[in-house]
């Protein structure tokens, strides 16, 4: 190329020259947007956002811990747990015993008196955290082992009152608004019903 302009390049017909002097002014711009963004990161203000963010994602990731540490101890017997961790509409989706489907437990007096059930069939009945829980954004899910000793009046049992009966289950909760608004759960019925000699 030659550095010496010419009366052809000085033409219309040469828009590359216009193009790189629109380019130019562009790049620069971009450079100095850049460098004028990598200096706000460092400021002690975006430093700060940065930690509370941080602070913020730890507190959302702790809560529905908190939360689940809350529903095993609602489970465990602690029915004052349940107003603060479970929402009003809430609803069960289960194969019960009965063979429910879990859609007639709904709310907090739904879900207290089905626990209530299932603790008067099972004294001392514990539940304990098998697998420590999974949380994703808004479910969480849980692996627990329960452990009871059979009051009696089971349709159908032979095990005598007094049987000591362990089965396992996996629960899988949807929070909405910071409080459990629906609940999947998965138990080992063929192992309790085994136990309590109603097969």
């Amino acid at each position: 190329m030659s550095a010496t302009p010419t009366a052809h390049t000085a033409t219309p017909a040469t828009p590359r020259r216009h193009r790189a002097r629109l380019l130019v002014p562009a790049a620069i711009a971009v450079l100095a947007f850049t460098a004028t963004t990598a200096a706000a990161d460092t400021s002690p203000t975006t430093a700060a956002g940065r930690t509370s963010t941080a602070h913020d994602r730890r507190a959302a990731e702790q809560k529905p811990k908190a939360m689940l540490d809350a529903w095993l101890r609602l489970w465990n017997g602690d029915l004052a747990q349940a107003p603060g961790i479970i929402s009003p509409g809430f609803r069960v989706h289960a194969a019960l015993l009965d063979g429910g489907d879990g859609s007639s437990i709904r709310g907090v007096d739904g879900l207290v008196a089905w626990i209530g059930q299932t603790r008067a069939a099972f004294r001392d009945l514990r539940f304990t955290i098998e697998v420590p829980p999974l949380v994703d954004g808004r479910y969480a899910s849980v692996r627990w082992t329960a452990t009871g000793t059979y009051a009696g009046g089971f349709p159908g049992a032979k095990a005598q009152p007094g049987t000591v009966v362990t089965f396992t289950g996996t629960d899988t909760l949807r929070m909405r608004d910071g409080r459990f608004a629906e609940y999947w759960v998965n138990s080992d019925t063929l192992s309790l019903l085994t136990q309590l000699q109603a097969l």
